[in-house]
């Protein structure tokens, strides 16, 4: 399934993106940190079926994690020497992960297995001698290769968080417009291992090491408390350029030190000899639970806004790696937050505690501006033609829009029902005013013209994507929806394709780098 997508701005990526080249104390570190996560909480002395179940579960997040690793560095030194061929990268994998027989990890000890995973040698450097799947194209396969791996001024990129059997990627798509053939192009360009089932991304230019320089960026919440910030320009990671929050290394000062006379330590001792296991220590400012959404500052660059089932608001400094301000200000799970696009001090927050507010980081205390919707909050976004205003869609698949100028508790300016299941996600085209794109697990997505305030259906359509859990309007080329949902596909719907919408909005048909090159269609219901 993909749960999340973002579109990254035209001209930001490096042509050629640079490839991850381990170094030796990563190496070293990724090998102690198989080890240690093999003899993790399995030795704690636990009792009962729990007991099993427990350490069951630990020997599986084990085998993903060595998996993963393991994936991660052979591509990366596979690259190095040439590229495969599809037929036979499939087969190296297959190959290489019977090799290190990880159904049967329980039965080794620590050792071996990292010796399998990372080579009796501890480098992951290989050669065509000693690996026979890997084959040394012509210079015209090559040639062809190393052309599709080049991301030109033109492409539009966008990211997908992406799950599929319990492995989940970080995915940077391209796609190409319609060129003199009518034909576009979308393609996965390369992704990303990620450690945790990914909610939400957001791309952001602002580099984690405080340099200046714009960098092409995305942070990704997910299952865990952390926030991973990748770099996007890099191909074949294995760590992130930073995490915000999370688990707190060993040997670090956690975020609560309780003393020994606290009766959370005696609490926590009477758990333990029940045979619950104590979570790990998080560091300082870090969220407790999932990070269910993220948004980027665009005017004030190092900050980061993020919503988690904590019921927690926090505002993050992304040079500092810190949390500047956390809110307490909803009683549920906050599904979604987003800055607004004039005021860059304004934050909107939506929850599952079926509220909307708004909140001024530079006061962030006090009585804040709240929306009571219909249900639980599930997407919320700001009007982009429109900044006063902003939508909210909840889990009866009602959305309501408000304006912020008419104050707390006032009535929507429109409401209308999208769907008759959960509108799991919105969008607002820049190149359209008033077009709203709305998704829902009801399969479908639509079209809304809410211009003047009075919505009305435009196109409604099955893009068989099953469950629609994310669409984006493109910001450089509006025109454009990515639509992701369970069925694991990403689709771009071409808003010039619709009569009807080129019918409302014909300066649609101007827009792109080949508009004539896209065919009106009739939209069917």
């Amino acid at each position: 399934m993909i749960s999340s997508l973002s579109w990254v701005p035209r001209g930001v990526a490096k042509a050629t993106p640079d490839v991850a080249q381990p170094t030796e104390e990563e190496l070293a570190a990724t090998r102690q940190e198989l080890l240690s996560i093999g003899k993790a909480d399995l030795d704690d002395e636990v009792s009962g079926s729990e007991s099993d179940e427990m350490e069951a579960e630990g020997h599986q997040q084990a085998i993903q994690h060595a998996e993963a690793a393991a994936a991660a560095i052979s591509s990366s030194a596979g690259r190095k020497v040439s590229r495969l061929s599809s037929s036979h990268a499939v087969d190296g994998i297959s190959a290489a992960m019977k090799d290190l027989d990880m159904e049967h990890y329980d039965d080794s000890d620590d050792e071996n297995i990292v010796a399998r995973v990372l080579g009796g040698r501890g480098d992951a450097a290989l050669d065509e001698d000693g690996d026979p799947y890997i084959t040394l194209g012509g210079e015209e396969e090559d040639d062809s290769e190393d052309e599709d791996f080049i991301i030109k001024p033109t492409d539009l990129l966008i990211l997908a968080a992406r799950n599929e059997d319990d492995v989940s990627n970080l995915e940077v798509w391209v796609y190409e417009e319609a060129d003199e053939a009518g034909e576009g192009n979308l393609y996965v360009h390369h992704d990303i291992i990620l450690p945790a089932f990914p909610l939400c991304i957001s791309w952001l230019d602002c580099n984690p090491d405080g340099s200046a320089e714009r960098s092409n960026m995305a942070a990704v919440g997910s299952m865990e408390p952390g926030i991973e910030v990748w770099n996007l320009d890099v191909v074949d990671a294995v760590e992130p350029a930073a995490t915000l929050g999370g688990e707190q290394l060993k040997g670090a000062p956690t975020a609560l030190e309780p003393s020994a006379n606290d009766s959370s330590v005696k609490k926590a001792a009477k758990k333990k000899k029940k045979g619950k296991v104590k979570g790990p220590a998080l560091k300082e400012g870090s969220h407790e639970d999932s990070v269910l959404g993220l948004s980027w500052n665009q005017q004030y660059r190092n900050v980061l806004a993020s919503a988690s089932a904590d019921k927690t608001v926090k505002v993050w400094d992304i040079t500092r790696q810190a949390c500047e301000h956390t809110m307490r200000h909803h009683s549920g799970k906050v599904q979604a937050v987003a800055w607004n696009p004039a005021e860059a001090h304004v934050l909107l927050t939506g929850s599952y505690d079926k509220t909307a507010c708004l909140v001024d980081v530079r006061s962030p205390s006090g009585q804040l501006p709240t929306w009571t919707v219909s249900a639980d909050v599930e997407a919320l976004t700001w009007h982009p033609h429109q900044p006063t205003c902003f939508v909210v869609s909840s889990e009866d698949g009602i959305v309501a829009c408000y304006d912020a100028r008419k104050g707390s508790g006032s009535d929507a300016i429109f409401r209308l029902s999208a769907h008759d299941a959960p509108t799991c996600t919105m969008s607002f085209s820049t190149s359209a005013p008033g077009l709203l794109a709305t998704g829902s697990t009801d399969k479908k997505v639509k079209l809304w013209d809410v211009s003047n305030n009075q919505p009305s259906l435009i196109a409604s359509k099955d893009l068989q994507i099953g469950a629609v859990f994310s669409v984006s309007f493109s910001g450089q080329a509006g025109y454009l929806l990515a639509c992701g949902g369970a069925m694991d596909s990403l689709t771009v719907w071409d808003m010039r394709s619709l009569k009807s919408a080129t019918q409302k909005w014909p300066e649609l048909k101007k827009m792109g780098l080949r508009p004539d090159a896209v065919p009106e269609q009739d939209e069917e219901d």
